[in-house]
């Protein structure tokens, strides 16, 4: 352990103040939310990091999630040969890859493991997982079961979490509908993990266990931010209730997997919409920003480079600080951090690898805290996302969803650099889970 570590470790108690601090009723604080929330992620990274059982388990998850993306490659690699080729790798006809290409690589992974995920609520698994994760949380914390059950599925699944709560969203109070963003902004989807890893891999190979990790850490994080900033303040519908999921099950397991791989082609589709779209329109803010920053580094003899990315690195500069990356790898990071709120977490992760990948970073924790702190859907175009999702299963709430959104992609934010705090107080430079950069 180093003083990095014990000032990651304040770091989440610095979060916690600065949610506090954002609070829209500071009076009203749910102290067993907060105590259990931190309790759960502390006993989680303790068993990962530092109990060698868990340092097992956490690699043979990291192992699990690689093999299987290795059979997610098998459809790839027959539609689109040689471009389906991770750097280094060579086919049957001994032809090399051609590079790392994303549409290519990582992209079509997504249509894989939502046809898992179909497969696995046909055959009942993951309502029994989510169930038991949103019984701990009711039971524990004393919120609504609700709220609980949606916080789970966000373990596992996207802005689709809110189905399995849709027969109570009109009845939810102000808070537990911060708690359903929240929760989906702050955590990702198990459909579109096994691209971050394709990405990171080369780079951090133990990147599939920490990602794994973030996602469990993320639900207790994101619960104890939302009811920060928007405390409860009336009395939920299903408090202190243990629900079943609300779902229509498919008639057959082959139709599972249809309709799971063409509910990842349209989550592919919007993806790509959106890297399309964002990218485009960021670059022009960059070019208008860089116009007017010129002028203004002639007339005061700067040499800054005006960019949305560099403008927002300084704003999660301090916040990279506390989370205990080392103070040489920290702008890099925090810019990372920013570049995730304008444009996804996909074009943030790329940018990580292409930094690992060119030595950028001198610490191994910065780049597991960075990996944990992008973990997470907590950016403007999520925002729309989940408001517009969830209001389309409750019409008659979609002026409070888009009143409190903000609200909630804040508490998002703040709970993706919770987890990073977490994993900081806990990972040493010199620990097997960090893998080797560069490998």
């Amino acid at each position: 352990m180093t003083i990095h570590n014990l000032v990651s470790f304040l770091g989440i108690f610095i979060l916690v103040g600065v949610a506090w601090l954002c609070s829209e009723n500071r009076k009203v604080v749910n102290f067993r939310v907060v105590f259990w929330g931190i309790a759960l992620q502390l006993l989680f990274a303790l068993f990962i990091f530092a109990v060698p059982i868990g340092s097992r388990f956490f690699l043979g998850v990291n192992n699990v999630v690689v093999s299987v993306l290795d059979s997610a490659a098998a459809g790839t690699k027959f539609l689109f040969e040689r471009l389906a080729l991770a750097p280094g790798a060579v086919n049957e006809a001994g032809e090399t890859s051609l590079g790392f290409f994303l549409a290519f690589q990582a992209l079509p992974t997504i249509i894989f493991f939502a046809a898992l995920v179909g497969a696995l609520y046909y055959l009942k698994i993951m309502d029994w997982v989510i169930r038991g994760f949103a019984y701990v949380f009711t039971r524990l914390m004393r919120i609504s079961g609700a709220e609980s059950l949606s916080t789970s599925a966000n373990i596992f699944v996207g802005v689709e979490s809110a189905l399995v709560v849709q027969p109570y969203l009109a009845g939810m109070t102000r808070s537990e509908l911060t708690t359903i963003l929240t929760a989906g902004m702050a955590t990702i989807a198990s459909t579109v993990l096994a691209m971050y890893v394709i990405m990171l891999q080369r780079v951090l190979p133990t990147i599939a266990g920490h990602l794994v990790s973030a996602s469990f850490l993320a639900a207790p994080a994101a619960l104890v931010m939302s009811k920060l900033i928007i405390p409860e303040t009336g009395r939920p519908e299903t408090l202190g209730l243990n629900i079943k999921p609300y779902s229509e099950h498919e008639d057959n397991l082959i139709m599972a997997i249809i309709n799971g791989a063409n509910a990842g082609l349209r989550l592919l589709g919007g993806i790509v919409s959106l890297l399309l779209a964002f990218l485009g329109l960021l670059a022009l803010l960059d070019l208008i920003l860089g116009w007017a920053g010129g002028g203004v580094n002639h007339l005061f003899g700067w040499n800054v480079t005006w960019s949305i990315k560099t403008l927002l690195g300084y704003i999660f500069y301090p916040f990279t600080l506390i989370l205990g990356v080392a103070p040489s790898d920290a702008m890099a990071v925090a810019r990372l951090i920013g570049e995730r709120t304008v444009t996804t977490e996909v074009v943030a992760y790329q940018d990580l690898a292409k930094l690992l990948a060119a030595n950028g970073l001198s610490d191994p924790r910065s780049a597991v805290i960075a990996s944990y702190a992008l973990c997470g859907f907590a950016h403007i175009a999520s925002l729309a996302i989940f408001v517009g999702g969830t209001g389309a299963l409750v019409p008659g709430r979609i002026k409070d969803l888009s009143r409190i959104g903000f609200k909630a992609l804040l508490a998002a934010t703040l709970a993706c650099l919770m987890t990073a705090a977490v994993a900081g107080a806990f990972a040493t430079s010199g620990s097997v889970l960090l893998g080797r950069l560069g490998q």
